[in-house]
């Protein structure tokens, strides 16, 4: 076996482990379907979801619907968790139609790229390797877990608690969020459709303040979720704070800022503009001048 097809089944055993973990956690306090945990239930399916559409993905050599999946999992999964928790509350209800709301509008815009484009050259290496192709849709069930993590949590969660300060605090964090993420995507994607910018980099809008908006925009709206989940988590379920904290990681050290930063260096390093523009521009947090 190869030594990457070995390293992948093993990061497929981890990624299981952890969620198995937050599961466990994440019930700690929850509402319960037959003696079985509704947030283990939510869990299990999302990551059962990646498993059951990876087949016919592998089978066709195809990752036109990886990011679809993904934002249909987070969908489908808050829908069952608020069908499946009696007595849930506005904080529960309010939580589920953000979370429902970034998934709608994130899935479809990456889809949609993904369709126009034909195909996500991200996974050229990966598609023909079962291994590395399984785990890289093991790892979008345990993003979609960890994520999502602190929502489900006061989605199913016994305790509740009503519309107070930091409710109203976490909201607007969450509107700021998704706003700037929005405005910076369409911002992008405007640039990149006009010809006359073919080979250029987008230094413009709320590009000319930050690097990666977009990223800044995602981390914030999760802080902003974190805030609303806070009052009513106890126990165990304290752990699902790992939510915010592993989108930011991810987004900074994983696959998001990281790649993007040395595949633009690639294209446009050594070009005056650009070592400017990336000379007096913050990587994530916008300048306010």
């Amino acid at each position: 076996m190869k030594d990457k097809s070995r390293k992948a089944l093993i990061s497929v055993g981890l990624a299981v482990v952890a969620a198995v973990l937050i599961a466990w956690a994440g019930s700690q306090g929850g509402s319960a379907i037959g003696g079985f945990p509704v947030f283990a239930l939510g869990v299990a399916a999302a990551m059962l979801i990646q498993w059951l559409v990876f087949i016919p993905s592998f089978a066709k050599q195809t990752e036109k619907f990886y990011d679809l999946t993904g934002a249909l999992t987070y969908i489908s999964i808050t829908v069952f968790l608020v069908l499946a928790s009696p007595g849930i509350d506005a904080r529960g209800m309010l939580l589920a139609a953000m979370v429902v709301l970034w998934a709608l509008r994130l899935g479809g815009f990456l889809f949609l790229r993904v369709m126009k484009h034909g195909k996500d050259d991200r996974f050229d290496e990966l598609k023909p390797d079962f291994a590395r192709y399984l785990n890289t849709w093991t790892l979008q069930g345990l993003w979609v877990v960890l994520t999502a993590a602190l929502a489900w949590v006061a989605i199913t969660s016994d305790k509740k608690v009503g519309l107070d300060g930091f409710f109203w605090v976490g909201l607007a964090v969450w509107i700021l969020g998704i706003t700037v993420e929005i405005i910076a995507d369409v911002q992008k994607t405007r640039f990149k459709n006009n010809p006359a910018n073919q080979g250029r980099f987008i230094s413009t809008g709320l590009w000319s303040r930050s690097r990666h908006p977009n990223y800044f925009g995602e981390i914030t709206l999760w802080v902003g979720v974190a805030i609303i989940a806070l009052p009513v988590l106890q126990g165990w379920q304290w752990a699902a704070l790992v939510s915010p904290v592993f989108v930011t990681l991810l987004l900074t050290k994983g696959s998001g800022v990281p790649p993007l930063e040395e595949k633009a260096d690639r294209k446009w390093g050594g070009q005056a503009d650009y070592e400017e523009y990336k000379k007096s521009t913050p990587v994530l947090v916008p300048k306010l001048t």
